[in-house]
């Protein structure tokens, strides 16, 4: 017989009452208005989340695109704006006024307050084959701006991809339809700019909303494997370009001086001309007005001419002896005239 852990129990202790094995059950009484209270703060804290989700903020260099079931509603610009709460109305956020960059064939990493250039596992991206079948190694960098927000937000999925694969196409298409001279050297700033006007053509194509500010071209160069010869090459050009400017600088020198030093002759022999023919005139005038005066007083005429002339010509003379032949017997005296003014002997 099993025992009964209830069985011979004083009354009031375990029979005769309610309650399973004549345990009392106590008693819970609740506060008639505690659903009210309930209600009211889940009502509160649903008008509270609405009252907070009816409210956002655009940034100064954004837009906002705001659906309503899905439907465009409006585009909104910076600042403090109201919406219908619980999910009615959507709020995208596009960056319009900010200039976006994405980098191929390297990255720029940032350590710390510092960034570190990286070009590792790139080559997928660098390495193109150009029309002469050549392979190039080209880092570049591609800016662009959110133009139209509702056109982004409906057209594209990935807006960020999207610029990258149209990128890479454009950019190797055009590569691809010049040499590698052209590429690495002089045909740089033409690459740039077919590459970014086609990438505009092909994103408009898609009602994108997205404009391309900068194509850039970072760092062209020749694969690993072939760029000591390349270099090679590039020095020997270089060194080229360098004595054609010498010589070209030399050139721009020696043809001025030639120039100069012609006129410079010709200037002498004209002024030369001009003071001969000078001379010979003024020479003409003298000799005619001796004539008229040697033709008033021939005598007088002849002798002035004598003694100027030896005016003009005895200062010259070095040591001179002068022989007086009419009065000489024995002995010749002599006279030493010096300087056309010596004593005599």
């Amino acid at each position: 017989m099993a025992w009964n852990p209830y069985e011979n129990q004083p009354e009031g202790r375990g029979g005769g009452g309610g309650g399973a094995g004549g345990f009392e059950t106590p008693e819970i009484n609740l506060p008639k208005n505690l659903v009210a209270y309930i209600f009211y703060g889940l009502l509160g804290l649903i008008a509270i989340y609405g009252l907070k989700d009816a409210f956002y903020t655009v940034a100064p260099d954004e837009q906002a695109v705001v659906l309503r079931f899905g439907e465009l509603q409006e585009v909104s610009d910076p600042g403090f704006h109201l919406k219908l709460p619980y999910g009615i109305d959507r709020v995208q956020l596009f960056p319009t006024l900010r200039v976006l960059k994405e980098e191929f064939g390297f990255r720029t990493l940032k350590a710390g307050a510092r960034t570190e250039y990286s070009r590792q596992r790139f080559d997928d991206e660098s390495l193109m084959l150009t029309g002469d079948l050549n392979i190039a190694d080209v880092e570049w960098i591609v800016q662009f701006k959110y133009r139209e927000p509702k056109e982004l937000y409906f057209h594209l999925d990935e807006p960020v991809q999207t610029v990258r694969d149209v990128a890479e196409s454009v950019l190797r298409q055009v590569v691809g339809n010049r040499t590698v001279d052209a590429v690495l050297t002089t045909g740089r700033a033409q690459v740039e700019d077919k590459a970014r006007r086609l990438m505009q053509e092909v994103l408009d194509t898609y009602d994108s909303g997205i404009q391309i500010t900068t194509l850039q071209l970072q760092n062209v160069t020749p694969p690993e494997p072939v760029q000591a010869s390349f270099n090679d090459v590039n020095r020997s050009e270089q060194d080229m370009e360098k004595m054609e400017n010498e010589a070209l600088a030399q050139l721009n020198r020696e043809i001025p001086n030639a120039k100069g030093e012609a006129k410079r002759t010709i200037d002498q022999a004209i002024g030369y001309k001009i003071d001969r023919i000078n001379r010979a005139q003024g020479n003409v005038a003298r000799f005619l007005g001796i004539l008229t005066e040697y033709r008033k007083a021939p005598e007088v005429t002849r002798r002035r001419l004598h003694l100027e002339t030896m005016r003009a010509v005895l200062p010259h003379v070095g040591d001179l002896t002068v022989i007086d032949s009419k009065s000489a017997t024995g002995l010749l005296p002599h006279f030493n005239v010096k300087g056309g003014k010596g004593g005599g002997k």
